[in-house]
């Protein structure tokens, strides 16, 4: 844990356990449903692994995470003390949003955002049966341009090798677009009518895929109304 700051503040207090870096997205990424260690690494893909570990053993210490054996695999999940920061979290991302909307290009991830992507589809509006999407980075080295979604009765998988499924709609735009309408920032309108993001595929899966995408919890946090200059 950092340094104490020497008060008797309830604040600093939460603050000696809260404040060091990664340790609320950490959290963040329990909330989101992560519950083994690789599935944490991917929701935090710039995190070492070392770093991880040390991160929740501290909230392990700390009774905000706790730890099991699941068969053969270690599983995390939040304490009752872990949950009751769900809310606080979450106004903070809310927060984040509406008062520091700016995005470097240091803070565009593929992996990061295909990562959430695939855990926000919504299994209800996706036709029975395997529907696979593809994803294609135009500004994105080759390594990590292209990316997949598989939905299927088994789940939703999110793989950066072609599985080899016939492709029901590919999705060509730049990292920046894609980032911008997952956070809400633009609206699928715009985007598709800029041509920043561009939909091939099956017609109907084409008209259907905004559905089928839910976008990040926060999307639908109201900005602020913009001053007259």
């Amino acid at each position: 844990m950092p340094s104490s700051y020497g008060q008797f503040c309830p604040v600093a207090k939460a603050m000696e356990l809260l404040d060091e870096r990664w340790t609320l997205l950490v959290v963040r990424e329990l909330m989101m449903g992560s519950r083994h260690f690789n599935a944490l690494r991917r929701g935090v893909p710039r995190m070492s692994p070392a770093l991880l570990s040390k991160r929740l053993h501290t909230l392990i210490r700390a009774g905000v995470v706790e730890r099991y054996q699941d068969g053969n695999r270690m599983t995390y999940q939040l304490t009752p003390a872990g949950r009751e920061l769900e809310p606080i979290v979450e106004a903070i991302g809310r927060w984040g949003i509406r008062w520091v909307p700016e995005l470097g290009d240091e803070d565009l991830d593929p992996h990061l955002l295909m990562w959430d992507v695939h855990r926000n589809i919504d299994l209800e509006a996706v036709p029975d049966g395997r529907t696979s999407l593809r994803f294609s980075f135009t500004d994105v080295d080759p390594a990590a341009r292209d990316w997949w979604i598989v939905i299927s009765t088994d789940g939703v998988d999110v793989c950066d090798d072609d599985p080899g499924f016939p492709v029901r709609v590919t999705v060509e735009t730049t990292l920046r677009a894609l980032t911008l309408l997952w956070r809400g920032d633009v609206p699928w309108a715009e985007a598709l009518r800029s041509g920043e993001i561009v939909l091939y595929g099956e017609p109907a899966a084409r008209r259907a895929l905004p559905r089928w995408l839910k976008l990040t919890s926060l999307a639908s946090t109201p900005r602020p109304a913009l001053l007259p200059a």
